[in-house]
């Protein structure tokens, strides 16, 4: 499901440089989003690359590769550096885990060192939370603060991919919740699986840093991106 941008939503991004974290993982479907909405996207693998951002998208991927390249390459350092100093951040699936402040289940090498985050949310987060591969599955969400692509009908739910998704676990008290996944959802989940227990947090956002469990980059929606985007701005 495509949600196609408005003329103006296809130039919110005008005059932005947003660099898209490029050591792994589905960057090319994120630097494709940010310039339909009119941005200029750059992939980042060095830390000279990080100068005159004005944001950055963390991809979806393997969260344990990703941290593991970007120490080699030597970004870990500067890239906590930039989030501390308040660079908008939008990180999706692999991207949310690696900007939480903690993982319930991290995973380890093989010297049993657990794997590490850049951090910047006041989160917990539990890896492959839904399940493997084959347990990926679509559903629609209500998002909050979208009000920006409002009609007469009211604002449309976001349809969401999860693959091999987390989920959040804690959220702290100043992170805003977004979106959650209900415990149970025939009606618009395209599997048949309930979720034991309390709704499951897909969507947060803290300040300048996004993230979502799902990859709104793979369906064409487009408006989890230009929220970035009014987030960058200062118009969200």
């Amino acid at each position: 499901m495509t949600t196609p941008l408005s003329d103006a939503s296809a130039r919110a991004g005008s005059g932005l440089r947003i660099g898209v974290l490029a050591l792994q993982g589905d960057f090319r479907e994120h630097l494709k989003a940010v310039e339909a909405a009119g941005a200029a996207g750059v992939g980042i693998r060095r830390p000279k690359e990080l100068d005159g951002l004005d944001g950055l998208i963390i991809p979806g991927g393997e969260s344990t590769a990703i941290d593991k390249l970007a120490r080699a390459f030597e970004m870990a350092e500067p890239l906590k550096d930039r989030i501390r100093e308040g660079l908008p951040v939008y990180g999706s699936c692999a991207g949310m885990i690696l900007l939480a402040d903690d993982i319930a289940d991290p995973a380890t090498d093989l010297a049993g060192n657990p794997q590490q985050t850049f951090g910047g949310l006041d989160i917990t987060v539990r890896r492959n939370a839904f399940g493997r591969q084959r347990e990926s599955f679509e559903t629609d969400l209500d998002f909050k603060g979208l009000e920006f692509s409002a009609t007469e009908s009211g604002v449309a739910p976001v349809h969401a991919v999860f693959i091999r998704g987390p989920w959040v676990e804690r959220a702290g008290a100043g992170v805003e919740v977004l979106a959650q996944v209900e415990p149970a959802d025939p009606e618009h989940a395209s599997h048949a699986a309930s979720l034991p227990g309390t709704a499951r947090i897909v969507a947060v956002r803290s300040g300048q840093l996004l993230a979502t469990s799902f990859h709104p980059e793979v369906t064409g929606e487009k408006r989890v991106h230009e929220l970035f985007i009014r987030m960058i701005r200062g118009e969200a």
